[in-house]
């Protein structure tokens, strides 16, 4: 599922997005730009969520391998993304940085499955990893194709279309899994996401910097220093700092699920490929619908009233999720279920992005938004091991482990229960 955090930094405008020409924002750079966006979707669903799961679990994996490495994975990610980040801002350009990520991400997934579990896994940190490092760079090109005045709308746009991606992906498996086999779907994943991604590099022009990459041995230590000053920065404002502290136990959930579902539908509820991939693209639809909805609730009522509700809705997917295993009440309730978490999820990430917005200081965006996606990337490291301890190692199961994704939505709800709207209420 499409997640964007923009970067508030990076160029300003190119000659093909002037400020007084808004009218003409969906132009070939801004398509272009969009279609990576499918690209890197397509991975995710194919990839992450859906067939190399699956995979491993006809081969005789089972969650605890798929959830450790999902997280060792994502704490490779955090532990190099400030560098990442200051490694490109210091260059003053994106899309070479994005390009050697994609090249990596589209080589390694083409070789998934070649060469037995252990050597797939391993491939796969490094997909996961140059696939994820990428995004960096990809979300920080945002104001290369956009204006001031249109980022809302061009942004939006990459969303819709990183949905298209999640169909795409699914559709692929659907058409050709009986065919190709697993190994021939990521390989036709590989493919697609090199073609999709091709545009970028092609039409989207970053305006030329006056200066060379300079590489320094101390520019580790200066990328560490300065996310330790916004951590210092944002204790000024109490209201943020709760927030991006209940971000974590709620992005924690949502992405485990995204990460872990199939082990559930298939495992224990016994869904064919078949039925779990529909399953998929039922999910999906309701996602795009939660966004659509969502997105105007907030416009009405608010962002903190609104995630907090579709907070509920976690609880309500989640509990139902849970008691058609434990009550062994028929798995075709999910056809109910599956569009309910779809909703919860894309309402997640439609209404705390708002409201993060509004939390902090405008001269402040840029720097709080780095830290709110490094709060998501921290949350990615502990979802899906902490399923894997309750689920594999400790021998609780699934169901178990679904059930502490519930209690992480309810701390994430206590947290932000305190938090105000307006920053002028957040700071100190």
């Amino acid at each position: 599922m499409p997640n964007r955090a923009t970067n508030g930094g990076g160029a300003g405008p190119p000659p093909q997005l002037r400020p007084g020409h808004d009218a003409a924002w969906l132009g070939v750079p801004v398509v272009s730009w969009a279609l990576y966006d499918l690209a890197n979707t397509v991975f995710s669903m194919n990839i992450t969520t859906l067939y190399l799961p699956q995979w491993l679990l006809e081969v005789g994996g089972g969650d605890g391998v798929w959830g450790y490495v999902n997280s060792f994975a994502a704490l490779l990610l955090l532990l190099t993304a400030p560098v990442l980040s200051a490694l490109s801002d210091q260059a003053g350009r994106r899309l070479p940085f994005l390009l050697v990520c994609t090249a990596a991400c589209v080589g390694l997934t083409a070789l998934l499955g070649t060469w037995g579990v252990a050597a797939t896994l391993g491939l796969y940190v490094g997909a996961n990893y140059f696939f994820n490092a990428g995004l960096i760079f990809y979300d920080a090109t945002l104001p290369v194709v956009s204006t001031p005045e249109n980022r809302g709308r061009v942004g939006g746009f990459g969303i819709g279309i990183g949905y298209l991606g999640s169909f795409t992906g699914v559709l692929t498996g659907i058409l050709l899994l009986d065919s190709l086999g697993y190994v021939g779907v990521f390989r036709v994943t590989a493919l697609l996401f090199a073609l999709f991604a091709v545009p970028i590099f092609i039409f989207v022009r970053e305006p030329a910097v006056g200066r060379r990459l300079r590489l320094t041995l101390d520019l580790p230590r200066r990328a560490f220093r300065q996310a330790r000053d916004t951590f210092v920065h944002v204790r000024r404002y109490p209201g943020l700092a709760r927030f991006l502290v209940g971000r974590v136990f709620y992005a924690d959930a949502a992405n485990t699920v995204i990460i872990m579902l199939v082990f559930y539908l298939r495992g224990d509820l016994g869904m064919s490929t078949g039925t779990t991939d529909l399953l998929m693209m039922v999910a999906i639809t309701g996602a795009v619908a939660g966004g659509l909805v969502t997105g105007r609730i907030v416009d009405r009522i608010g962002p903190k009233r609104t995630l907090m509700g579709v907070l509920g809705l976690w609880v309500v997917g989640l509990s139902a999720a849970i008691a058609v295993s434990v009550l062994d009440l028929p798995a075709a309730l999910f056809w109910a279920i599956a569009p309910l978490i779809g909703v919860a999820l894309g309402g997640t990430w439609t209404a705390d992005r708002p409201w993060m917005l509004e939390l902090s200081p405008p001269d402040r965006v840029g720097e709080f938004y780095g830290l709110y996606g490094l709060v998501g990337r921290f949350a990615a490291v502990l979802g899906p091991a902490l399923w894997a301890l309750i689920a594999d190692t400790l021998g609780f199961g699934r169901p178990a482990a679904l059930a502490s994704l519930i209690v992480l939505i309810g701390i994430a709800a206590w947290i932000l229960s305190g938090v105000p709207d307006r920053p002028r209420e957040a700071a100190l």
